[in-house]
């Protein structure tokens, strides 16, 4: 299969991950908790590809979910949060010493730093910072989860093309 159709897919993927989380309500009473699992796309692309495709996928799924699903206000949050998960992600990535699950987690976190920067500048106060401590807990949990499933898939993805586990570390 060519590049562009899995490009393709995994985006496709990512716009039903983020349909399927909005239909999840986690934690309503903390705003901005949620699953990420419109990452994994992004996780496996990166993996996969490498740091210029993760980027198309993420930016797409980002414009094409805030066209359908959202309006102004939920592009500005997604767009920061992606823009700070994707940054963190590959920092992580290129150190070269955190496994799929360190850089979702890398990319869970700091996507809700992001938002709350968004937040803050929205609202013009600083109040929203206290939701940290719960978006940090959401978010290395859900990175942790999220980075283990991505590590098992790649797993299977290299054992199918033939390349062995080969430790997963990128």
């Amino acid at each position: 299969m060519g590049k562009t159709a899995v490009l393709s897919m995994l985006t496709g993927f990512a716009l039903i991950l983020s349909y399927v989380e909005a239909a999840i309500p986690l934690m309503p009473q903390i705003p901005g908790v949620k699953l990420g699992l419109a990452n994994l796309a992004t996780v496996l692309c990166l993996y996969l590809y490498g740091r210029r495709e993760a980027f198309l996928v993420n930016m797409a799924r980002v414009l094409l979910v805030s066209v359908l699903f959202g309006n102004l206000y939920t592009a500005g949050y997604s767009l920061a949060g992606a823009l700070f998960s994707f940054t963190a992600m590959v920092t992580a990535k290129r150190a070269r010493c955190f496994s799929t699950v360190g850089v979702s987690v890398c990319g869970g976190v700091f996507h809700n730093i992001g938002q709350l920067l968004v937040a803050a500048a929205v609202t013009t106060t600083l109040q929203v910072f206290y939701y940290l401590p719960w978006l940090l807990l959401s978010g290395g949990i859900t990175g942790i989860l999220i980075g283990i499933l991505a590590g098992e898939v790649l797993v299977h993805v290299r054992i199918s093309q033939g390349k062995g586990s080969g430790g997963i570390r990128g």
